[in-house]
């Protein structure tokens, strides 16, 4: 059994190697990293150090020219400032719509490609760390359940029965996420979440909250640096 990990560097992503690493030990696990215009780059720093603690072999994909027709205000050649509130109060402007970071069909991209990639190289599964926080109210709907049960069919179907798709927290809790990365030690310090991407993140924008309290609600402090810890 071999493992493709669609790896941003965040701490999703970042348990997500945890656990496939766990399972089917580090030789057995690909890490794949996209580039796509994204405003925080040091996420792919990130990545670079999470995969080289756990010793795994990386991939990159630049995906950047797919978004050039975008404004989503998470990318370099958006006109927009990314929101610095909670995703509840950032919905509750979009008029029922995805929020302003939502990258137009990201994951149902990545994922694509990523099944590319995998059957390429011999795996028989993808995993990403799609979670129940992030699909609320439609503020990402590429995360959502009903999402991931559409695209699982259809690469499985695609690839003929070779490849099936592992999201172990679709409908978990970022907390939860937290927790499991607490219990396998994952190394939490090393990962990158914040949206804006300066030196210390931000911990004001919509992810850098929502990181913070699933902390919080597991009790214990976020070991990265935060210019502003709410």
């Amino acid at each position: 059994m071999k493992a493709l990990v669609l790896f941003s560097g965040g701490l999703d992503s970042s348990v997500c190697l945890g656990m496939a690493v766990k399972k089917y030990g580090a030789d057995e696990v690909l890490a794949l990293s996209v580039s796509y215009g994204q405003k925080h780059v040091k996420e792919l720093e990130a990545a670079e150090k999470v995969a080289a603690h756990y010793g795994v072999e990386t991939i990159h994909l630049d995906l950047g020219a797919i978004f050039e027709g975008s404004d989503c205000t998470l990318l370099q050649n958006a006109h927009g400032d990314i929101p610095l509130e909670e995703y509840a109060d950032q919905l509750k402007q979009s008029s029922g719509k995805p929020v302003s970071t939502y990258v137009p069909f990201r994951n149902g991209l990545f994922l694509s490609s990523a099944a590319s990639v995998a059957l390429s190289r011999g795996c028989d599964e993808i995993w990403y760390g799609a979670h129940a926080d992030d699909a609320a109210g439609n503020a990402y709907p590429d995360t959502s359940p009903a999402f991931n049960a559409a695209i699982a069919q259809a690469i499985e179907l695609g690839s003929g029965g070779q490849l099936r798709v592992a999201a172990p927290f679709i409908d978990q809790p970022k907390a939860r996420v937290v927790a499991e990365g607490l219990r396998l030690h994952v190394p939490f310090e090393k990962t990158w979440s914040c949206y804006i991407g300066r030196d210390r993140a931000c911990g004001l924008c919509g992810t850098c909250r929502d990181r913070l309290e699933a902390f919080r609600l597991n009790g214990v402090q976020d070991p990265i640096e935060y210019e502003r810890n709410l």
